[in-house]
């Protein structure tokens, strides 16, 4: 089973351990139930967000969905520069996990690497508060019907249960840091 496939039976796994029907959960966490299904099934195309979520939900950590593996540390955990845990959602997405040791996380720290790419952001909801800062390149961060451009050093902060996503603004990679908290 691939790293891919392992997510999608870590979140039907816990699912069934929590006593939930893929139509109940599908609906708490606003997503179709068919769409939910495959993301069980096979694991591609799940949305960060929603791993976070659930991993909320059912008070478990981000870092053991997606890796299997609990968190343990709960005094500091440095992730020197490359060696976040890669968390690859799609072909524009790249990202790493910087926390992906640390227990018991209130924000999920994620940096996110931006491919260049015609296709307009992809717009997803999650709960809690968002904040993206600019490391390099032009990210365009799309929230509702507005479109901000940002380059390296702006940030912005969102309320993420608004429609919202983020692209690569330019012919090269634009890299951001995420924190999404609950």
């Amino acid at each position: 089973m691939n790293e891919i496939n392992e997510i999608g039976s870590r979140l039907r796994e816990l699912r069934e351990a929590s006593d939930y029907t893929v139509e109940r959960l599908s609906a708490e966490l606003k997503v179709d139930p068919e769409v939910y299904r495959g993301y069980e099934q096979d694991g591609k195309d799940i949305p960060i967000s929603l791993i976070y979520e659930v991993a909320n939900k059912f008070g478990v950590d981000f870092a053991e969905i997606l890796t299997g593996t609990p968190a343990r540390l709960d005094t500091y955990h440095i992730v020197r520069r490359g060696h976040g845990r890669v968390v690859n959602r799609n072909p524009e997405y790249h990202f790493e996990d910087l926390a992906y040791r640390y227990a018991d996380k209130v924000m999920q720290p994620l940096l996110v690497t931006l491919e260049p790419s015609d296709k307009p952001a992809g717009l997803i909801t999650h709960s809690g508060q968002e904040f993206n800062l600019v490391l390099e390149g032009t990210v365009i961060v799309v929230i509702g019907d507005k479109e901000f451009t940002l380059t390296a050093g702006d940030s912005i902060y969102f309320n993420p249960t608004i429609p919202h996503g983020q692209r690569c603004g330019g012919d090269v990679k634009a890299r951001f840091v995420t924190v999404i908290a609950e």
